[in-house]
């Protein structure tokens, strides 16, 4: 069964090259950042022929998003191959983590699961010299999968405001009414529901809020902009990894991280009942289906986007984020910004999109993916 799960995982992957509005998802790649095979600067290797290296030279730092993390291992690792000398050196501390270190002049760049907020944008004034400031770059995006493990249980669906209850514990044993009426035909423990949740800041966490805000209202009153985690009880660990692994772990464990932490695990995900005329799995192609009707709201350079987390679409997966990559649009370090354009404008590219696709990862939305590519060759 998990088998072939894994396999279903991976044959959703490719197939959402094919669909309208396709995202790239977070996946599993390695922590392995050296450089390997490096041509000199300007150079293209064979691993990564679409790397233009231009000027890059030097270190990089940048931090934030772990949704994106194991993409940023990957671009990591083909771009150092390409560009001797170049070092890019990604701390996943979290979304709120990131922007901070942003704001504080200590990053070149940073990722987040979350648009900037405008007392972001105006901290980002301060570093960002010339009268630049923060804009946000679509880069990776995907599902939020919900993991489970309980023995004996192998599917299970769940609608919004059983979700909302669960991680607000108001609902504690897996045999719970809600739950078993959502699941006839599953034989449902009296285990008690360990449910947890991100210790850090984070922009999954802040998604996930923005899902049941919309989806559960009456069952969900915390802030949907907060990064932070606001509901009562339930268990903390820190990053996607962290809460993964600990889901992994324990029966009875519920969480949520992004679907490549789910997939390296082979864990069993939640279908979501959205109130379409079957439940939803958490797959690329699924994601890709809710992701397609996101509208800019940003002005200028800044490509923030506004999602549509009530969808009801047949076989649109809800729960989704879009990761964006922060820099200055003018005034970014002299020293850094070279590197910056030639590592961003890979990671944006054609090539650069394409070497995710068998790490269960699928396109950014071709009109997505051609305006971030006019922006960053603009950056100053």
């Amino acid at each position: 069964m998990k088998l072939q799960r894994k396999n279903r995982l991976r044959a959703t992957a490719l197939g959402a090259l094919a669909v309208s509005g396709a995202l790239v998802l977070t996946a599993c790649g390695s922590d392995d950042n050296s450089s390997g095979g490096a041509s000199g600067s300007g150079e293209k290797s064979t691993a990564a022929s679409d790397v233009k290296c231009d000027d890059a030279k030097g270190q990089i730092l940048a931090a934030g998003s772990s949704a994106q993390k194991n993409a940023m291992d990957i671009w990591v690792k083909e771009f150092q191959a390409a560009c001797a000398g170049v070092e890019i050196n990604y701390q996943p501390i979290g979304s709120g983590g990131g922007i901070t270190k942003f704001t504080q002049g200590q990053v070149a760049f940073a990722g987040s699961d979350s648009a900037l907020k405008p007392e972001e944008v105006t901290a980002s004034q301060k570093i960002c010299a010339d009268g630049g400031k923060g804009i946000n770059l679509p880069m990776v995006g995907g599902p939020v999968a919900i993991g489970f493990k309980l023995d004996g249980v192998d599917e299970l669906v769940l609608d919004a405001p059983t979700l909302a209850k669960i991680f607000d514990t108001k609902i504690t044993k897996w045999n719970d009414k809600a739950i078993a009426d959502l699941n006839p035909d599953a034989k449902l423990p009296d285990t008690a529901i360990q449910a947890f949740h991100r210790s850090d800041e984070s922009g999954t966490t802040q998604n996930l809020n923005k899902y049941l805000s919309v989806a559960a209202p009456d069952d969900w009153k915390f802030d949907a902009s907060s990064k932070s985690w606001e509901a009562k009880g339930g268990q903390a660990a820190s990053g996607s990894a962290g809460v993964a692994s600990a889901v992994k772990d324990i029966n009875g464990a519920i969480g949520y991280f992004e679907l490549s932490y789910a997939a390296a695990s082979d864990m069993t995900t939640v279908k979501i009942d959205t109130g379409a005329g079957a439940p939803v799995e958490a797959t690329s192609e699924n994601a890709s289906k809710a992701i397609a009707a996101a509208k800019v709201k940003g002005t200028g350079n800044d490509v923030a986007l506004e999602l549509d987390y009530a969808t009801k679409a047949e076989g649109a997966y809800p729960i989704i984020l879009v990761t964006y990559e922060i820099a200055c649009d003018k005034g970014n370090k002299a020293e850094t910004l070279p590197s910056v354009k030639a590592f961003l404008n890979y990671a944006i590219s054609d090539e650069g999109q394409k070497v995710l696709t068998d790490a269960h990862y699928a396109p950014m939305p071709a009109e997505i993916a051609a305006k971030v590519r006019e922006i960053v060759p603009t950056l100053s």
